[in-house]
């Protein structure tokens, strides 16, 4: 059945009739279609760019299918309609196609180093092993690996980097070699220095990042994804570790204080930025509003481009067209502006995924 939906399209900004044929978008005319929207904003779908919907809890993985696909639904609803799940210790490729699922853009499990990351989570790896089970990683999602670029180091007492410098860069080299993208858990200003240079693709977090590496990043083209709603955490994470660990809970204090001016940097260098919120463990899901809202509040990024990095832009990055002739069938309509207001994205109307709607 083919649905005609008309509003207000972003980023057009354009009053417009769209067709969704199957899970196709036509900006043809087709008979007989039943309206579903006839005013207010239309987006194609918000992205959650850092999402785990493969972690039911820190360190507790999903237990089985249908539990994944609850989690997902919760992003759903909150007008998410593409997300990247970076990292899962449960494989689920057969929700990739699944139409009540959000698009999926998948890594495996987190490449880990031994004894220094969530357990049950990542794959835990010495360094002689870490370029092998890269490339293997790379065979379990389906264009992305995710690497553990940092962690606390208990014996040093802070944050170090996971691996030397040559294991960093050679893990990199090890996911291009395989013909997938690489993303990276950094915190720490070493480890996201290393893994800049060496070429990866993306980096989650990037509390560590100088203004130097913030310009390394611009002119490689290398994506930031800040998670801030993660980093609002650090305070707790701090209060937790400070008798046991009092140089890390200082120095994520002092991450945490300065990230806000390292991402207007980083978006100021023209940094590609997307939104991820980290849902899954010890974040909520169907946060993608509120990690863009923190975007434009704190970090002081344009609203337009906010919603570039949490709907079209980042739509266009994972390889998910939008709302163009030949697109996919993923949008949702607001009842007012988001431009004029982010806040606009917590209600979304009318939800249109794979082109079924969802409500």
């Amino acid at each position: 059945m083919a649905l005609h939906v008309r509003g207000v399209v972003l980023p057009d900004d354009e009053v417009r009739d769209l067709w969704l044929v199957d899970d196709r978008v036509t900006l043809q005319p087709v008979p007989g279609a039943t309206t579903v929207s006839d005013s207010g904003y239309v987006l194609p779908g918000l992205v959650d760019a850092h999402c785990h919907i493969g972690i039911a809890a820190p360190g507790v993985p999903i237990d089985g299918i249908e539990h994944a696909k609850a989690l997902a639904a919760i992003d759903r609803e909150a007008g998410v309609l593409a997300i990247r799940d970076a990292g899962s210790p449960y494989p689920y490729p057969q929700l990739d196609d699944d139409p009540d699922v959000p698009r999926l853009a998948r890594a495996g499990r987190h490449v880990a180093p031994v004894r220094r990351y969530l357990r049950n989570i990542g794959v835990e790896v010495p360094a002689e092993d870490v370029a092998a089970e890269v490339a293997n990683q790379a065979k379990a999602g389906n264009g992305w690996v995710k690497l553990v670029g940092d962690w606390i180091d208990r014996e040093v007492g802070d944050l170090a980097p996971a691996w030397d410098a040559e294991t960093l860069a050679g893990a990199v080299a090890s996911a291009h070699a395989a013909g997938v993208r690489m993303t990276t858990h950094a915190f720490a200003e070493e480890s996201v220095a290393i893994l800049v240079a060496a070429g990866i693709d993306c980096v989650e977090h990037g509390t560590g990042l100088s203004l130097d590496v913030v310009a390394e990043m611009a002119r490689r083209g290398t994506a930031l994804v800040p998670t801030m709603i993660n980093i609002e955490t650090f305070g707790g994470i701090a209060a937790e570790a400070e008798s046991k660990f009092p140089r890390y809970a200082d120095h994520m204090r002092r991450l945490q204080a300065g990230f806000p001016a390292i991402v207007a940097a980083a978006v100021d260098a023209g940094v590609p930025v997307y939104v991820g919120s980290d849902a899954g463990g010890g974040i909520g899901h169907g946060l993608a509003a509120e990690e863009m809202l923190l975007l434009h509040e704190k970090a002081g990024m344009p609203v337009t481009d906010v919603l570039a990095a949490g709907s079209w832009g980042a739509r266009e990055w994972l390889g998910f067209p939008g709302l163009v002739e030949g697109g996919l069938a993923d949008l949702a309509v607001y009842d007012e502006d988001p431009r004029r207001d982010l806040r606009a994205l917590r209600s979304p109307r009318r939800i249109v995924l794979r082109g079924n709607v969802v409500r």
